[in-house]
């Protein structure tokens, strides 16, 4: 008799067990908002997600926004993801950051390809970023004066250089001018800074170009711009025979001259890493925000073929990537 209430008794706290041993994982939502056109996020972040245990559909599930390159949309992206409650959020440039930094106090905010996020008011300091967001940045204050730097070194007699980027207001061009600035008048060369808002502007910057004549580009245009738009560029720098350095290595991979900047897959590679720690208990103010470990210098010869530079030797063996 005892042996058989023990039995029954069991069987029922089995049963009362089970309902809740076949409730679902709940799902980790994370929000990712970027100016990138595109239907997910990058797949090395995906694959740097994975590789730290976490599986798309099974414990994480994104919710992905892109504004298609038009900052003003990034306030509203921000604020459907809040809505939706996500349990964090990646935000992919300076204006998303700035946009969900301004959206939320509360949710985890991880930044990655940022410029200056000290300057801008995202965080209080890199080391010590306080409040509910850290992550990586791209640009440090000397980047400027080393893409002028290279300029001279390709063409030494470069003295006047244009700059086409986003307009005055933009905070990371901003920034990147005023540090620019001293670099450039030790290498004693004037920049000239251009506003690009979409292909519509590009005959104008090369009319700017001949205004001024100027005889380089460092081109600030986001890497994000359609391919298309892209190569309109470069065949447009081409056309007209003029060097030009990019901040991204896929404007060269279409046929631009030089690009120097920081290693994109990389930088994505370690914000998911940033992600994975705040998932399992960091707190993002005691995340210090990382700066670029590693720069790519890519250079590409059938471009300097087409405008008849040659690019010396020293220079040439310092690239991390050449296309021939």
């Amino acid at each position: 008799m005892i042996t058989r209430f023990i039995i029954i008794t069991a069987l029922a706290f089995i049963t009362l067990l089970k309902p809740t041993e076949a409730q679902p994982r709940k799902l980790t939502r994370i929000g990712y908002v970027t100016a990138e056109s595109g239907s997910a996020p990058p797949e090395v972040f995906l694959q740097g997600i994975r590789g730290l245990g976490h599986i798309e559909g099974k414990t994480v599930a994104f919710e992905y926004r892109t504004s298609e390159g038009k900052p003003g949309r990034n306030p509203d992206l921000v604020a459907d993801l809040v809505r939706l409650k996500v349990d964090l959020i990646v935000a992919e440039g300076t204006s998303p950051s700035l946009a969900a930094k301004k959206a939320t106090t509360t949710i985890p905010i991880v930044m990655v390809s940022t410029t200056d996020p000290v300057g801008t008011g995202i965080v209080a300091s890199l080391s010590h970023p306080g409040g509910n967001v850290t992550g990586l940045t791209t640009v440090t204050g000397e980047l400027g004066g080393k893409l002028l730097d290279i300029l001279k070194e390709v063409v030494p007699a470069v003295s006047r250089v244009v700059i086409p980027g986003p307009p005055p207001g933009s905070p990371s061009s901003d920034f990147f001018m005023k540090e620019t600035e001293l670099p450039a008048r030790a290498l004693k060369i004037h920049i000239i800074r251009t506003t690009v808002n979409g292909r519509e502007d590009y005959e104008n910057v090369f009319r700017v170009v001949a205004k001024e004549r100027a005889h380089a580009l460092l081109v600030r245009i986001p890497p994000f711009v359609p391919a298309e738009q892209r190569k309109q560029f470069v065949e447009l720098a081409a056309k007209k025979r003029l060097p030009a350095i990019y901040q991204a290595s896929s404007w060269v991979d279409i046929g631009g001259l030089l690009s120097y900047g920081a290693d994109r897959n990389l930088q994505f590679q370690r914000a998911a890493v940033y992600v994975d720690k705040i998932l399992k208990g960091a707190k993002p103010a005691d995340l210090p925000i990382e700066q670029p470990m590693k720069f790519e210098f890519v250079i590409n010869l059938k471009a300097a073929k087409q405008i008849g530079l040659t690019i010396p030797p020293n220079v040439l063996v310092r690239a991390d990537r050449v296309i021939r």
